[in-house]
């Protein structure tokens, strides 16, 4: 297969692995930013990186012309999978009201009555607007039918979707909201009745088109022992363990998720000091990425705190404290969150620059965040960094330097996106 040579790159994250800087443990260390540097591409993966200088011939030439290249952007969070949209729900919140878990059933009504057609339709465009803003790896998850029959076409629509290459991850979140057919009211059953399907005939139908399985641990979902049966049952199953846990309060996501080995905990905005240090304790399973290509085992490594600053600038939530993960040795990822609801973008960018800007992140350690933790969150060994053999997955800002992300916040810094070792259109 033909060789491309990227040149003329003024700053390149590779981000490599094998050169993690172990007193630096959630920075970057200065030999993983390379200046006056190139990059080859060959069969869909880095080949070579180094001073521009040294770059050896291929069949291609790219010259960036000064720009700087970071790995893409891997959002381990999001729900593209809806129709519909809470434009009216966001403009109440901003005039007042206080976010709760409730909003999720009017989107539901809308995305059962979409047409399949329609929701393939609807989420290619939200994975189009994705890679525009530099994201290369997307996870997300079903949740807005909450019926074995919607919940399964949603898994079938994700599923079909990593197969073509389009999306990366798919996740089972059929515990997303007790749907009102289980409220329990005129004889319908209960709470306990749709724990019951979501665990058991649903799971079943579910599984084998996903490879992870999530709940929304928070009041006014489920409590942590519903949660847990969900988890334990998808584990049963063979699914990987995510966790929606602890935005509204201390719900008891945080050390459910600690607790059950699941690879990410994510939102985190109310933590107890006990929170931070279990999930802090679970930082020594770190997996290493240098055995490439690939997916890792799903129940192997730390349980990652995923932040989602977008989210809790939508709801003015408090930000979670990703300085205090940080400090403490927690493993961090930053997402999207893209949904209609709370978090209606999926510009990782704008993650980026609020990480800096309002959750006192440095550069270094809120790209890394986005990149390296969000694939450690999915535990994927082959993206996240530009190492060799990694998947080539090229971020090109327009700018010198990574820098700009936070220090131009809100500009269209994304010049290029390659995915698989090509760029996309």
């Amino acid at each position: 297969m033909a060789s491309t040579l990227i040149t003329g790159i003024s700053e390149l994250w590779t981000l490599d692995p094998a050169l993690d800087d172990p007193s630096t443990p959630h920075g970057v260390a200065d030999s993983q930013v390379l200046h006056d540097a190139a990059l080859v591409i060959e069969d869909g993966v880095v080949a070579w990186t180094g001073p521009a200088a040294d770059a050896p011939s291929a069949d291609r030439r790219v010259d960036v012309n000064g720009r700087a290249v970071l790995p893409g952007w891997v959002d381990s969070h999001s729900h593209l999978i809806f129709d519909g949209d809470r434009a009216a729900e966001f403009e109440a919140r901003m005039a007042g009201e206080a976010y709760a878990a409730g909003g999720i059933g009017v989107t539901t009504g809308a995305t059962r009555s979409a047409t399949d057609e329609r929701l393939r339709e609807l989420v290619r465009g939200r994975i189009a607007e994705a890679v525009a803003g530099g994201t290369t790896t997307m996870e997300t998850k079903t949740g807005y039918g909450l019926t074995l029959e919607h919940e399964l076409r949603s898994a079938r629509l994700a599923s079909s979707l990593v197969a073509a290459g389009e999306l990366d991850e798919a996740t089972f979140l059929g515990a997303h909201l007790v749907p009102a057919e289980f409220d329990g009211r005129d004889g319908r059953p209960g709470a306990e009745g749709y724990v019951e399907l979501v665990s058991g005939e649903m799971l079943a139908a579910v599984a084998p088109h996903v490879r992870w399985i999530d709940v929304f641990c928070e009041a006014g979902a489920f409590d942590p022992e519903q949660s847990e049966r969900v988890l334990r049952a998808g584990a049963a199953a063979g699914l990987g363990l995510r966790v929606h846990g602890n935005q509204l309060g201390r719900s008891g996501g945080v050390a459910l998720a600690a607790e059950l080995g699941a690879a990410s905990v994510d939102h985190v905005n109310h933590l107890s000091t006990d929170d931070v240090d279990a999930l802090a304790a679970t930082a020594s399973l770190a997996t290493s990425a240098t055995d490439l290509p690939g997916r890792l085992s799903v129940d192997a490594g730390p349980t990652v705190a995923t932040v989602l600053p977008a989210c809790d600038l939508s709801t003015r939530a408090p930000l979670a404290p990703a300085r205090d993960l940080l400090d403490a040795g927690a493993a961090v990822a930053i997402a999207s969150n893209c949904n209609p609801g709370t978090s209606y973008t999926s510009a990782m960018g704008f993650c980026v620059a609020t990480a800096v800007l309002q959750m006192h992140l440095s550069l270094a350690e809120a790209i890394r965040a986005a990149t390296r933790g969000g694939a450690l969150a999915l535990r994927r060994s082959d993206v996240g960094h530009l190492a060799v053999g990694a998947r080539a997955d090229l971020h090109v800002l327009d700018a010198p330097a990574a820098i700009h992300l936070a220090y131009r916040p809100g500009m269209p810094l994304t010049h290029q996106v390659w995915r698989h070792g090509a760029p996309t259109p």
